[in-house]
């Protein structure tokens, strides 16, 4: 039973780890896009560039949240593999 869970949990690290490494990548990507517009904007002082430039940062918000959420969920996952891993040991040792 233990040892199941143990696979299901390392299964999903293995997943949200590479997720997180493609919003990583992502995240930076629009991190730069909301920089430039938001540099545009201030050039331009144009209504249309400074709402591209809101629009820009929140995407960059919101896949920034994104990746903050995954990066909680796998420290929740490292948290329960530990304590099956430490269940395991615990039985182990008890035969």
């Amino acid at each position: 039973m233990i040892e199941r869970r143990l696979m299901d949990v390392s299964e999903r690290l293995r997943t949200l780890r590479a997720e997180l490494a493609e919003s990583d990548a992502q995240a930076r990507f629009f991190e730069d896009e909301a920089d430039d517009a938001r540099l545009r904007a201030l050039v331009s002082e144009t209504p249309l560039a400074d709402h591209e430039s809101r629009e820009a940062r929140h995407h960059a918000d919101t896949l920034r949240r994104h990746r903050d959420a995954l990066a909680r969920s796998i420290a929740q996952l490292e948290e329960e593999r530990d304590a099956l891993l430490d269940r395991l040991a615990s039985e182990l040792a008890e035969r």
